[in-house]
């Protein structure tokens, strides 16, 4: 038997554990299956199911040109508030707590 034989039958087990609801080692004895083997087989192919790890840190934000200097705030569900500048930055502030 491959590795890729021992690999789907093992996970046709532990589909079939899962679905019955059983612990391993019930499922094992009920089914006459070596508990080691379930062990092993389930770890393992928990390994290659699971996603690689995030890794922290930071990300490059590069900033792009504005094509005036007016500031536009988008908001979810489509609203826009556009107009705001250096010279009245304290209302786009109080719009903000109020949001």
């Amino acid at each position: 038997m491959s590795d890729q034989d021992y690999q789907q039958y093992w996970l046709q087990q532990i589909d079939q554990c899962q679905a019955e609801g059983l612990s391993g080692a019930a499922f094992c004895k009920l089914h006459q299956i070596s508990y080691h083997k379930f062990v092993y087989w389930r770890a393992k192919l928990r390994e290659t199911d699971s996603p690689p790890p995030v890794v922290g840190g930071f990300i490059k934000v590069v900033p792009t040109p504005l094509s005036s200097s007016k500031l536009t705030l988008l908001l979810p569900g489509g609203l826009s508030l556009t107009g705001f500048d250096a010279g009245n930055i304290g209302l786009l502030a109080a719009v903000l707590r109020q949001l």
